[in-house]
């Protein structure tokens, strides 16, 4: 008779355990829920502050004239551009095939890296500027970085050699330099095929008619 009455108390001893244990583990989820919320709301919170704080840079950028590839016709402005903006690219040009090719992968370029100040100037119509920084081949890339001339690209040597080398090449190397952010984070079109960045210039100029 004493078996089934302690098979019984064991029954609800285990019960209550259990019950107590079920219990202790709804407490600590509802502890975990509650920190998980906490959580998001303080990356929400910083997220935002991140994306405040990124409209004004692109807001301050834009104002600079960032986001576009445009020519420099006075050496006074160049030293008003490149203390103004963090990173700058240089483009001394004349008025040949291979800087016509250099203008196309860097007009692309600025619109996808506002980070960047692109800009061109004259390298003939700049003698102390081209002497100056050395200037001696053209196309010559200036990579400025704090105003400071940190790295140069010089002709296409780096870029395979031919003027058949796509923007995504020379975006390769402008972000090996460090003068434009790899990911393009303050990009205006984000999102680019494989096969429009790697299209070459050639390629572009047959389809523009041959614009320039």
């Amino acid at each position: 008779m004493e078996n089934p009455r302690v098979q019984e108390i064991l029954e609800k001893q285990v019960l209550t355990v259990a019950k107590a244990v079920e219990e202790k583990i709804e407490d600590e989820i509802a502890a975990l829920d509650r920190l998980d919320i906490d959580d998001l709301e303080a990356l929400r919170e910083r997220r935002l502050l991140q994306m405040k704080k990124m409209a004004e840079k692109r807001s301050r950028w834009i104002s600079l004239g960032h986001g576009e590839y445009s020519e420099i016709f006075s050496e006074k402005d160049f030293f008003s551009i490149v203390k103004a903006s963090d990173r700058v690219v240089c483009h001394f040009y004349r008025e040949n095939w291979p800087c016509k090719v250099m203008d196309k992968h860097l007009s692309t370029l600025a619109k996808q890296h506002i980070e960047t100040r692109f800009v061109k100037i004259h390298a003939e119509k700049s003698p102390f500027l081209a002497e100056r920084l050395k200037i001696v081949v053209l196309p010559t890339l200036a990579l400025i970085k704090n105003a400071k001339v940190d790295d140069y690209v010089v002709g296409f040597d780096e870029l395979g050699g031919t003027d058949e080398f796509s923007t995504e090449d020379l975006e390769e190397r402008l972000a090996k330099a460090q003068v434009i952010l790899s990911e393009g984070e303050s990009s205006l079109n984000p999102s680019k095929s494989s096969s429009q960045s790697r299209r070459s210039v050639r390629q572009s100029t047959q389809a523009d008619s041959d614009s320039d």
